[in-house]
């Protein structure tokens, strides 16, 4: 493994400010403390800052020993937003604020692109411009969406952008990329059915929309089973069912609510159509009436593969060809889908390995993403920040 000597050097203190980001999580689009941290380190190292993308966004522009003037660019990017769940961890670093947590990763993805724009910002030993890209509100406020939207690109039009995933289970100095889907699209579904209120000993003089739901849950899964191609992936899930207020009433309403998750905008088309037929006929079927509502979130992740090889090809000069592995596409979503869909790149996955890491009184559960016991992975920090500057360097070079 080929680690910068100078990231290695400055990694102590970048693991302090990734436990400074731990300790102090803020949920999408609130990461005012975190972006302002972000932007003092990287004028610190004489790097353009630019605010005001997706709201809570910083940039960093490091312009190369040519000024920037040969016009190429490439971006990397880190999310930087914590999500709504209660730490159970209790070393030194856990949460301070209660109902939010780092569970994912993305005080890491920050530290890692830190010490890549620390090293970049020192050397400048390259042609073009590496624009550092810190992104809020990845955890369902489309914060990448949002940066495009307010001119992320047009300001900054790089010819491919790269974004990276630490990943539990996958040791610590591996990495993995493949080209084509890799993250699935996000989806909710909401069914709302209005029945007739009555007594449960009467319930013939109410119409009731418990049976229906009940119903409905089980046709789902049939559009999974029999509607779609078996080898063409897709999750229906029904995570939610709200009824009733009291054993002896046959309730008025029922509510069902869940995911959908696909690769292709064919196979979603083709779920949303099927659940909303079944919704609406089998409530029809019990007399009672439905409101049917899919809303679609991220967009499938689909890596573009000039660029997955590529970033493969670093990997392998970093860490060698048997810590570099083919990435089995996940039914999770990440939307910085958006901005492969605005410019050619790749995402990738950075091995955190299975939970040794962790400090004493972490909790007692497993320390997978999303998860109240989970903690980063200090020890990737120098070898994230090499890869990014090797990546970043090797692209300008081409």
């Amino acid at each position: 493994m080929q680690l910068i000597d100078s990231i290695v050097t400055e990694s102590p203190a970048l693991k302090a400010l990734r436990r400074d980001l731990h300790a102090h999580p803020e949920l999408c689009f609130e990461e005012r403390r975190t972006s302002d941290l972000v932007a003092e380190r990287l004028r610190s190292w004489g790097v353009d800052v630019y605010r005001g993308f997706g709201r809570t966004g910083v940039v960093g522009a490091i312009r190369g020993r040519d000024g920037g003037q040969s016009g190429r660019m490439v971006g990397l990017r880190a999310d930087m937003d914590a999500l709504p769940v209660t730490e159970l961890n209790t070393f030194g670093h856990a949460s301070r604020h209660s109902g939010k947590m780092h569970a994912c990763g993305h005080d890491g993805h920050t530290a890692m692109l830190l010490a890549a724009a620390q090293h970049l910002a020192r050397t400048r030993d390259f042609d073009g411009t590496v624009v550092c890209i810190f992104q809020p509100a990845e955890e369902g406020g489309g914060g990448a969406r949002e940066m495009i939207k307010d001119g992320l690109f047009d300001k900054f039009p790089v010819q491919a952008v790269f974004g990276m995933h630490n990943w539990p289970g996958l040791p610590a100095g591996h990495f993995a990329v493949k080209a084509g889907p890799v993250m699935a699209s996000s989806n909710e579904f909401r069914i709302r059915l209005k029945g007739r209120g009555a007594h449960a000993a009467m319930p013939d003089l109410g119409l009731d929309p418990v049976p229906a739901a009940c119903q409905m849950v089980q046709a789902f899964q049939t559009v999974v089973t029999r509607n779609r191609p078996p080898l063409d992936p897709a999750v229906i899930s029904v995570t939610m069912i709200h009824t009733g207020e009291a054993s002896n009433v046959v309730p008025e309403f029922a509510e069902i609510e869940g995911t959908a998750r696909t690769f292709t905008t064919g196979t979603l088309d083709l779920i949303e159509t099927r659940m909303r037929d079944i919704a609406t006929h089998t409530a029809a079927a019990f007399g009672v009436e439905c409101d049917f509502e899919f809303r679609r979130n991220y967009p499938p992740t689909i890596n573009h593969a000039a660029e997955a090889e590529f970033a493969r090809g670093v990997m392998v000069e970093t860490v060698g060809a048997d810590a570099v592995h083919e990435f089995g596409p996940s039914m999770g979503a990440e939307d910085f889908a958006y901005m492969l869909q605005a410019r050619p790149g790749a995402y990738l996955i950075i091995g955190n390995g299975e939970g040794g890491h962790r400090d004493p009184g972490h909790g007692a559960g497993p320390c997978t993403l999303h998860n109240p016991n989970y903690d980063f992975n200090d020890d990737l920090i120098p070898l994230g920040g090499t890869f990014w500057v090797r990546l970043a360097t090797a692209w300008l070079a081409r």
